[in-house]
């Protein structure tokens, strides 16, 4: 009977460990992947995200107080990474299958974490402005 409770005490611990090992994460790089940079042209601030089964890239780090455009590009986009919203700055809309959707983001708005999601929540990405 001991050898069963031990046995049985050690399968769970080793599926316990096994659960928090594969979805312990220590931050959002890690979860989020790489961190891209936005690119400023003439005072503004352009960050271009594609949006197809998710978004790419997922975290973008961009300044803080600066006239800001996301580039929403999607190519044969039929999931609901099409439908987008970003809460902060009110912006919901189902995006075309196909083009580039332009969202102006006002100075005063770019600031601190910006997340933008589908309709599911999903797919998301984060802009990082500091």
């Amino acid at each position: 009977m001991n050898k069963q409770i031990i046995l049985a005490l050690m399968v769970t611990a080793l599926l316990v460990g096994g659960a928090v090992v594969f979805t312990k994460s220590d931050s959002p790089e890690k979860t989020l992947g790489e961190v891209y940079s936005a690119t400023i042209v003439e005072g503004k601030q352009i960050i271009e995200i594609k949006a197809n089964s998710g978004y790419s890239p997922r975290l973008i780090s961009a300044k803080a107080g600066i006239p800001t455009t996301i580039k929403m590009e999607t190519l044969n986009t039929f999931d609901c990474s099409a439908s987008l919203v970003i809460p902060e700055i009110s912006y919901q809309k189902f995006l075309k299958p196909t083009g580039t959707e332009e969202i102006e983001i006002p100075a005063e708005k770019a600031k601190g974490t910006m997340q933008g999601l589908c309709s599911m929540g999903m797919y998301s990405f984060q802009i990082e402005f500091i």
